[in-house]
């Protein structure tokens, strides 16, 4: 497939004040091209695209790679991020203000997308730049507003810079991280921050100028699992007990558990699940950053992608956990309780993540941000990856040198983790 640059035909970059700027069709044909949602959240794939790109990697050159359609995303669909914004949780009074990049060619088709908040701030980001922020105000700068490129309230790796099917990568990553600069300094800000990016995009920007960044999550991997049972085989001896005993007690004073989703999803599941995650925010960080509205958003425009994992116990929910489905992955999110039972916990977001995940045959399960407890319950070490426009040159060169030893910390943490992973040695 002979991939088009973004010079090849005259291109403009428009920065959205709201993702009610750009219709749903056009954000989501670049941030999950490929797929097709229903009004009920189902998805299916778009064969009328996959079709074309099949004619057109048919008559492409011998070497040249053809397109790979990414897994779908549910965090960058225009009905999860509009429904922050609506919400009122991704705003300018609660410091994001949208500042989302498009990149159009010159009939108003969008090339490119980047999701990017002007902020003044940096809660809700799990890339964690506070240190940088009080260094550069102590010396006289103002690190504030800064330029984010993220999901907010969401560590979750996943495309940031959103190129429609047949874009070069490397001119259209180009284009759209210039763009973010030219944003930034217009804006007065510090920086320009993308979290949690693929692989090929943390190194493309690297090439370009951005600081590269790295730290840890923990993910499991479904390795074709039949049952929860033969993943359980593929631990060493302790590990299994171990996990069985957990599994036993967190349900042992007549805890049931539900998977909710699509139609069965009701106000009165949201209700209580709000309860539950204004109980821990409120304990966790101080101010919850979700609010009532945005979980029946939420529930409302994307309801096949959402699973609530909920424990019962005498006929009342009692804790439980919010998770968004992905084409081949699951995403733990939130969770909360009223009642604190041991390693129910455990249970609901970790345990009954794998046993769904198996059940309907996704790669992976991503469980969030932080976590060495992970470990031993079969989620493993895995490099997330964000990248930094700096444009005060010495602050950029202390946070460079910082980050070196820092990677380097990573990598041997990561590591000295992977030797302790519960599963069996072959």
């Amino acid at each position: 497939m002979t991939d088009r640059s973004p010079e090849d035909a005259p291109a403009t970059l428009r920065v959205l004040s709201s993702m009610t700027d750009i219709s749903a069709r056009a954000w989501d044909s670049v941030a999950n091209p490929g797929w097709l949602m229903d009004e009920a959240g189902r998805l299916a794939a778009d064969q009328e695209l996959l079709d074309r790109l099949s004619l057109a990697e048919s008559v492409s050159e011998p070497d040249e790679s053809p397109y790979q359609v990414p897994g779908y995303n549910p965090f960058l669909s225009h009905a999860f991020l509009s429904s922050l914004e609506e919400a009122g949780c991704a705003t300018a009074r609660t410091g994001w203000l949208p500042r989302h990049l498009v990149l159009e060619d010159g009939s108003g088709g969008v090339l490119g997308a980047v999701p990017a908040y002007l902020k003044n701030h940096s809660q809700g980001e799990y890339v964690f730049d506070h240190g940088w922020a009080d260094a550069f105000e102590r010396a006289g700068g103002d690190y504030y507003p800064k330029l984010q490129v993220s999901v907010p309230f969401t560590p979750a790796t996943g495309r940031r810079f959103l190129l429609a099917p047949g874009i070069d990568h490397a001119s259209g990553m180009t284009a759209l991280a210039s763009g973010l600069v030219e944003v930034a300094r217009r804006s007065g800000a510090s920086s320009v921050h993308a979290t949690f990016l693929t692989e090929p995009e943390w190194s493309a920007l690297g090439e370009i100028g951005y600081l590269q960044r790295t730290d840890q999550q923990f993910h499991f991997e479904n390795r074709n699992y039949d049952s929860f049972d033969q993943f359980l085989g593929e631990l060493n001896s302790r590990k299994r007990k171990a996990v069985k005993k957990e599994r036993r007690e967190a349900l042992a004073e007549g805890i049931e558990i539900e998977w909710v989703t699509g139609s069965d999803l009701t106000e009165a599941h949201w209700d209580a699940f709000h309860t539950f995650y204004m109980d821990t925010g409120s304990r966790k960080w101080g101010r919850p950053y979700l609010n009532r509205q945005f979980f029946s958003l939420l529930g409302e425009r994307l309801p096949d992608r959402v699973l609530l994992i909920m424990a019962k116990r005498d006929g009342r929910y009692i804790a439980g956990a919010l998770n968004l489905i992905g084409s081949d992955t699951l995403f733990g999110r939130n969770w909360g309780c009223t009642e604190h039972h041991p390693f129910l916990h455990f249970e609901v977001c970790y345990y009954q993540a794998i046993e769904f995940a198996i059940a309907r045959k996704l790669k992976r399960v991503e469980a969030g941000a932080q976590g060495d407890h992970k470990l031993a319950r079969g989620y493993l070490p895995t490099l997330t990856r964000s990248a930094h426009w700096i444009a005060h040159e010495g602050l950029r060169e202390a946070v460079a040198d910082y980050l070196a030893r820092e990677r380097a910390a990573i990598a041997q943490e990561a590591e000295i983790l992977s030797e302790h992973a519960p599963f069996r040695q072959t």
